[in-house]
């Protein structure tokens, strides 16, 4: 990956938080150059404000779409703004992230899009009918683009990184989270770092596209 006596270079979108960090850590230990703006530097549900963000850009390697927040309800609780707005940057910001990559991937025939799913998009969860829905809409978006693009040799996967303690997960009460850690066969949650850890091993594995990586221990049906 480090043509043109260059180091290869990562985009990690929501960089400031937890597995952002985390991310931005791993894959520069591995040597790459690594971007990792925060909302505030890139807003991934505006399509102008990932356009202007690409545009300053004139290659990019890796492109870990990161950023995604949560908006939790019953259904019947959920308005019209709370669906639209996780769908907007958990799917809707991978969407137009990757679109602004692939322009810039095609051009060196090579590149890595690996996107950040959840279990939720698997199974479902009570309470997080926008955050499933938008995660699910992940895989299938990934699987498209595998199809779609890999004769030009850009790779895109889904990593789930499982239940992580982060800002994302803290609010949370105690008995979901035990509820959580008791689905758990290991009988304890993944941590950023490792996660992080494999991410960056994933963006360097040349032969591995269209799939979707569970880093935690919980067991969930075959279909």
């Amino acid at each position: 990956m480090d043509g043109d006596g260059e180091g290869p270079l990562a985009m990690i979108t929501g960089g400031h938080g937890y597995l952002g960090r985390a991310c931005a850590a791993a894959f520069a230990a591995q040597g790459w150059h690594v971007l990792a703006p925060g909302r505030d530097e890139l807003d991934v549900g505006s399509a102008a404000s990932v356009d202007h963000f690409f545009a300053g850009l004139d290659r990019i390697d890796a492109l870990v779409n990161n950023a995604g927040t949560t908006g939790d309800a019953l259904v019947t609780r959920m308005d019209d703004a709370a669906w639209e707005h996780i769908l907007r940057i958990d799917l809707t910001g991978a969407f137009l992230c990757s679109r602004a990559a692939i322009r810039l991937m095609v051009k060196r025939r090579r590149g890595h899009l690996i996107h950040i799913g959840s279990w939720s998009g698997l199974r479902g969860n009570l309470g997080q009918a926008n955050y499933a829905a938008a995660k699910a809409g992940l895989i299938g978006l990934s699987a498209s683009l595998a199809k779609e693009y890999g004769g030009r040799q850009i790779q895109s996967n889904v990593v789930l990184p499982g239940f992580l303690e982060t800002k994302m997960t803290a609010p949370l009460p105690p008995a979901v989270r035990e509820r959580a850690l008791a689905a758990h066969a290991l009988g304890r949650f993944n941590t950023p770092g490792d996660a992080a850890a494999f991410i960056a091993f994933l963006a360097r594995m040349p032969h591995v596209s269209g799939q979707v990586f569970q880093l935690d221990s919980r067991v969930g049906r075959w279909a």
